[in-house]
């Protein structure tokens, strides 16, 4: 084989696996293009998200059926608003419920959408009235450890 084929073989190659690595990464780091063309957004508010990031998945019944797009501060409620991309094959009731989960003990934290029995459907642009926070762990630690303590006082 002359050296010049052999080399555009090898660029070839090199191409091809180095076009593969990227799709790879974007499917890991969900940043790749998804089929959310017709989706629409809602909002809910929380008092504390804990550890939510954007791009993070909307899930019900343990199925991903969004994303998560922005995050923000309203200084007017002093409330987080989060801003979710919800896969338009997914409708849920007015009263629907969204709580931030995390999966497993330490893994990420998601919102997990409980439908409610509404007849009436949420539409584009609306805002989730029932919200849960975050449960921040070091919270539950420190009051199972002051009711501990003011239990021994109260016996002494």
């Amino acid at each position: 084989m002359n050296r010049t084929v052999l080399d555009l073989w090898v660029g070839f190659f090199v191409a091809l696996g180095l076009a593969a690595l990227l799709f790879l990464s974007l499917k890991v780091g969900n940043l790749s293009s998804s089929n959310l063309s017709e989706s629409y957004v809602l909002k809910a508010k929380f008092d504390n998200i804990g550890g939510l990031k954007v791009r993070g998945p909307v899930k019900s019944a343990g199925v991903v059926i969004g994303r998560i797009v922005d995050i923000h501060f309203d200084s007017a409620t002093y409330e987080a608003v989060v801003s979710m991309t919800i896969d338009g094959r997914y409708r849920f009731p007015k009263d629907t419920f969204a709580s931030i989960n995390t999966a497993g003990l330490l893994g990420e934290q998601y919102v997990g959408f409980d439908a409610g029995g509404d007849e009436k459907m949420l539409s584009a642009g609306d805002t989730i009235a029932k919200t849960q926070s975050a449960v921040v762990l070091e919270k539950l630690i420190s009051q199972f450890l002051f009711s501990k303590a003011a239990d021994g006082q109260d016996k002494k």
